[in-house]
């Protein structure tokens, strides 16, 4: 390169393609580190910018953030989360209770719904409360532990929670961009955070195979012990999730929220799974004729019928001499006594010729 007067590569390219000294990117500039994405002028640019800082304003106005659980009480409660997970692995809550998915599992507790793959109808909307009865009660523990400090600390209103969901996340684990129904459940929704800190991001947009996440208007850190309060347009107007680089470590969350009373719910059941089955009058048996395993024979309907003592008469005719053969009469006691009557004159031939004697059938 020095031959030929050039002492950078660079230098060299560009005396190559001096068309594109005036050339400027746009898909992507990183002077300040941040990706920018295509925008016609920086004035497009500078607009764009100003109106995420609007939006990251409004969520964050939206948002109320206080520390009222120390490490002892943490550790207290993530004892008892603790429980929750080992009970589920022995089956010991209703079928609703528990949702299992990769590197994070939820359980639900006073109030469960349906949502994601489990609608009928995708779509905003569609989600619907279970039945009653449907999801375990919220633990005595949550009302104890967590739900009485935040009415203590004022928080939240006594009364307002009837329903808790324990959301418990594996390093790498997330949830994706979503807004709580709001068909379902009345604001504020209030969550608290243990086993470790993590992060909340409002307006993130997810792609799959592989999973990537876009950035975030506002990101809000999440301590441990830390409680969220989402209402207004962080609640409403804007999605939130958690990103699977921001689940470090287990991370587990409680949020507590108070249902619509106009909720829609899915039908009841005709028949409660509590309620005894009626008793039903019990039917007669019936006897089942025993099946031959011989064919059928096709014809056999069309032949006359040959009974047992016929059948024997045929067999003694072929054996007997003519002259003891009885023509007209087919009955065994006949025979035997006629058979007994000529023993005097036919001993020698019994020896060879003796008939056998067969018990008669009862028909």
């Amino acid at each position: 390169m020095a031959a030929s007067g050039f002492t950078d590569l660079r230098e060299k390219l560009k005396s190559m393609t001096p068309h594109r000294d005036d050339y400027k990117p746009k898909v992507s500039d990183y002077s300040n580190g941040r990706k920018r994405k295509y925008h016609d002028s920086e004035e497009d640019y500078s607009d764009y910018e100003e109106q995420r800082e609007v939006e990251a304003q409004k969520v964050q106005d939206g948002i109320r953030q206080v520390n009222i659980f120390s490490s002892g009480d943490c550790a207290h409660i993530e004892a008892k989360i603790d429980d929750v997970v080992s009970k589920a692995e022995k089956g010991l809550y209703r079928e609703h209770t528990v949702d299992r998915a990769p590197l994070r599992n939820k359980y639900f507790f006073g109030e469960g719904y349906t949502y994601g793959a489990q609608l009928e109808k995708r779509g905003p909307g569609q989600e619907r409360l279970y039945s009653k009865g449907e999801v375990d009660d919220i633990p005595d523990w949550v009302h104890e532990l967590v739900i009485k400090k935040l009415v203590e600390s004022r928080v939240i209103p006594e009364g307002f929670v009837n329903s808790a969901v324990i959301n418990d996340y594996q390093p790498g684990g997330c949830i994706v961009s979503h807004v709580d129904p709001i068909h379902i459940f009345e604001r504020p929704i209030v969550s608290v955070s243990f086993f470790s800190d993590s992060a909340l991001c409002f307006g993130c947009k997810f792609q799959f195979k592989p999973i990537r996440v876009s950035e975030p208007v506002l990101f809000l850190p999440v301590r441990r012990g830390s409680v969220t309060v989402l209402s207004g347009y962080a609640a409403d107007e804007i999605t939130h999730c958690i990103r699977p680089q921001d689940i470090k470590e287990r991370r587990a969350v409680i949020i507590l929220r108070k249902t619509r009373s106009d909720a829609p719910r899915l039908e009841t059941k005709a028949l409660s799974a509590t309620d005894p089955p009626a008793a039903t009058p019990e039917r007669p048996r019936m006897l089942k004729p025993k099946r031959s395993h011989r064919k059928a024979d096709p014809d056999a309907a069309h032949r006359p019928r040959v009974l047992e003592m016929d059948k024997e008469e045929n067999r003694r005719s072929v054996i007997l001499p003519e002259h003891r053969r009885k023509r007209g009469s087919s009955s065994e006691n006949y025979w035997r006594r006629s058979h007994e009557a000529s023993d005097s004159y036919d001993d020698t031939d019994d020896n060879a010729n003796s008939a056998r004697k067969v018990k008669m059938r009862r028909h």
